[in-house]
């Protein structure tokens, strides 16, 4: 018998609804876009202008270790931190009442959900991956500016998506899927009667540069959608880089 049973939510009685508030931060402080304010952890001073993802198959673990799936009107959702109807998102499903211990989501799209030209409107149409790079969609968009070691003032796109595999003359070989699961502690995160349980999902930018490897623009340049390297490097970074907290309930 399999651990963890998956529940669909709307066949049990009492239920809830639960609201995910997106925000991001830089160090812990609010995100300023626009501005060369930042330094990461390689010493790179850096600004951020865009900052978009996706994020797909989400599941609440309750306290008996039982599993509620979100989404199941809702693939996916989309964050863009210029469009705020994107940053509060109240998925359509009920949740039977009870205590969560844990929230899990695949970071970016899931194989099954990746798929060329299932967003045809915008914004979501504008994340496109390029087809001869494997197709489908960007898992994360941040755009800025960074201070390169010779002083000079350059553009930087931390794309992530599929990745290739090449030979040794460079051509591609293969597709890499580099999503990756994101999995939260909740304290006391409770969902009551017909009510909404509010939680706040935070993004800090600085740590997709930290932990457990060091991210530097020196290195890695400012264009990464072809560098595999480099989404491997962000890919096991991001697992770190975001925190949530029970909000007030509504």
């Amino acid at each position: 018998m399999l651990a963890a049973l998956f529940l669909f939510a709307s066949c049990h009685k009492p239920t809830g609804r639960m609201q995910i508030d997106f925000s991001f931060v830089v160090d812990g402080a609010p995100l300023q876009q626009d501005a060369v304010l930042y330094t990461n952890a390689a010493g790179n001073l850096y600004s951020v202008t865009e900052a978009q993802y996706f994020i797909s198959r989400v599941v609440l673990t309750r306290s008996d270790g039982t599993c509620v799936c979100l989404l199941a009107d809702h693939e996916a959702h989309y964050v863009d931190a210029d469009i705020l109807s994107t940053l509060n998102w109240c998925p359509g499903d009920d949740i039977p009442t009870g205590t969560y211990r844990e929230i899990a989501f695949t970071f970016g799209l899931a194989p099954d959900l990746n798929v060329t030209n299932a967003y045809p409107n915008a914004p979501e149409n504008a994340m496109s991956w390029p087809a001869a790079l494997g197709g489908g969609y960007h898992y994360m968009k941040i755009n800025g500016w960074w201070l390169a070691s010779d002083g000079v003032q350059r553009p930087y796109n931390l794309h992530t998506g599929i990745g290739q595999q090449r030979d040794a003359e460079g051509q591609i070989t293969g597709f890499v899927d580099n999503n990756f699961t994101v999995t939260l502690p909740l304290d006391n995160f409770v969902v009551k009667k017909d009510e909404i349980a509010a939680l706040q999902l935070q993004m800090d930018i600085n740590q997709w540069f930290t932990d457990p490897h060091l991210f530097d623009f020196n290195v890695h340049g400012g264009s990464i959608m072809q560098n595999q390297a480099a989404q491997e490097l962000l890919r096991d970074n991001g697992r770190s880089v975001f925190s949530c907290e029970k909000t007030i309930s509504r």
